[in-house]
């Protein structure tokens, strides 16, 4: 169950109001609209990913300059060898017993999003297409991460082109990245999406230690044992198999979660999880463009192609563990923020691995 078909798409690119990001269209028609459009459709992206994930990533992460800092902390007690300097004398007096100041280590975070715009994100038959899910999470990891001088940056693959951003501070270079985003291009089909180069490419130079994020539905090629698929589809590769990779961004991503802390978020459609029993049913690869006529009908090749899809979200599942990276997953039939807020929340309290549904 290597790409879907195109039955019964939604209208290309909306987020509605409940995806919070209004019936504006990004995609194709994007340059077809005015720029202050533009505008407010990613304003309002901003406005509600702000209201809902403010205070939600406020603790300390790891400092990126030696020293002490000079950012003040708690307090706690005084203990022989400490610098008489730190001494706190308001707890003092209160306490009556001696207590010193900590500090927090002065740090910058550099983010760096790689993002999958790839044709097979340009699908969708619930409510949004996945690339519209793919331009929100961007957002809202740009909002959780723009703090105190950090800087965030992006690479961007297409199939076509890939787009370097490169990692600045500030709201502005934001809002900037988000529309650079927003507003390109679809690939014309033909090329599949390159993740593991794109991945390669961020890997190499080396970078400061810092946050990774890849936003992508990670349907690479499958390197590993095959499992059984519906008649005319694509196997997929056996999750849980010991040996070689099973996708060809492995690798990388593995390579990533060495050096920065990693998280992936998957991308995913209800439609790539099971068929509608409508009859025939025409699918294309958004990719290459192949047509394949399936009788939907057929209770037994639906029943094949669920169980093979499953084993697909399994092995991805099962490599991205495997790699060390934190895995959230986004459906275009959910509330895509409800989720990031619930994973947000899960990874304060120390909950890791394991995709959230």
């Amino acid at each position: 169950m290597r790409r879907r078909g195109k039955a019964a798409v939604a209208a290309p690119g909306v987020l509605p109001e409940r995806g919070a990001v209004g019936s504006a269209v990004l995609g194709d028609d994007v340059a077809a609209q005015s720029e202050a459009a533009v505008d407010a459709v990613l304003a309002d992206l901003e406005l509600t990913v702000r209201n809902k994930l403010d205070g939600l990533l406020q603790g300390n992460y790891l400092g990126l300059v030696p020293g002490p800092g000079s950012e003040s902390g708690e307090a706690r007690l005084y203990y022989p060898g400490d610098d008489v300097r730190r001494m706190d004398w308001a707890v003092t007096a209160r306490t009556t017993t001696p207590h010193v100041r900590e500090t927090i280590a002065d740090r910058e975070l550099e983010t760096w999003v790689v993002v999958d715009l790839s044709p097979s994100l340009d699908f969708g038959t619930a409510e949004r297409e996945k690339r519209d899910i793919a331009i929100a999470a961007l957002a809202a990891i740009a909002h959780l991460t723009q703090h105190g001088g950090n800087r965030l940056g992006a690479l961007v693959t297409t199939g076509e082109q890939v787009l370097r951003i490169p990692a600045l501070p500030g709201r502005t270079h934001a809002r900037h990245l988000l529309r650079q985003v927003a507003t390109l291009p679809r690939a014309s089909g033909g090329q599949r999406g390159d993740l593991a180069a794109a991945l390669e490419m961020l890997r190499r130079p080396p970078r400061r230690r810092g946050l990774a994020v890849v936003i992508s539905d990670f349907l690479g090629e499958p390197s590993g044992p095959a499992v059984p698929a519906p008649v005319g589809m694509p196997a997929t590769p056996a999750a849980g198999v010991s040996g070689a990779d099973r996708y060809d961004w492995e690798r990388p991503v593995r390579a990533l979660a060495v050096q920065h802390e990693l998280l992936a978020i998957e991308v995913l459609d209800p439609r790539e999880l099971s068929l509608p029993g409508v009859g025939l049913l025409t699918v294309v690869d958004p990719e290459t463009g192949q047509q394949l006529e399936v009788q939907s009908s057929d209770r037994d090749l639906r029943a094949r192609y669920a169980a093979a899809a499953q084993a697909q979200r399994a092995a991805i599942a099962t490599s991205l563990r495997r790699a060390g990276a934190a895995h959230l997953r986004l459906s275009t039939d959910r509330d895509w923020l409800i989720d990031i807020v619930r994973f947000v929340a899960a990874r304060r309290r120390g909950v890791s691995g394991g995709a959230l549904r």
